[in-house]
């Protein structure tokens, strides 16, 4: 099983700190697998997942840990193809039990695009990166000084490819 020893390598190398080279926020759907989707392994990526990948106080903050003590460079905001929560606030319909918390978040981005779920996905990723670049006192910062990008990415779940938005 060289594959399990592999890992236990990676694992052993990270025990004592990490060193992600880059953050995401992502969505919390199944079929998003981030570290699968950009072939990364333990301790590269810095991973926040959320349904909607909305940018809350506890993603932000996390995101801030990520940039001002891990030291990554980048913050990629990744929505994604038939995003369940996008489409829920597009319908604007009555869910059980906390689902619609999740709405005003993806408000703006509905009142954007429309009810087209792809537009609507590309500009709640555009708005949630544009929210890290200004409401953090620790981020904003450092994206003025060029110490941090953040990016917006839409994942095609048919293609397997992401781009940029």
């Amino acid at each position: 099983m060289s594959f399990d020893e592999d890992k236990q390598i990676l694992r052993d190398r990270t025990v004592e700190k990490q060193q992600p080279f880059a953050a995401l926020l992502s969505c919390a759907d199944s079929r998003v697998p981030v570290e699968i989707i950009f072939d990364q392994s333990i301790g590269k990526l810095f991973v926040t997942r959320v349904a909607g990948n909305i940018a809350t106080s506890e993603i932000i903050a996390s995101l801030e840990y990520g940039a001002a003590v891990l030291g990554t460079k980048v913050i990629l905001v990744l929505g994604h193809a038939g995003c369940g929560a996008v489409k829920a606030a597009i319908q604007a319909q009555a869910v059980p039990g906390q689902i619609s918390a999740l709405f005003p978040h993806l408000q703006p981005a509905v009142d954007q695009a429309g009810s087209d779920l792809a537009a609507a996905t590309k500009a709640n990723v555009t708005i949630q990166a544009g929210l890290l670049g200004k409401a953090s006192p620790v981020l904003a910062p450092m994206v003025k000084e060029g110490k941090l990008k953040i990016v917006a990415g839409y994942y095609d779940l048919a293609t397997g490819k992401v781009a940029l938005v």
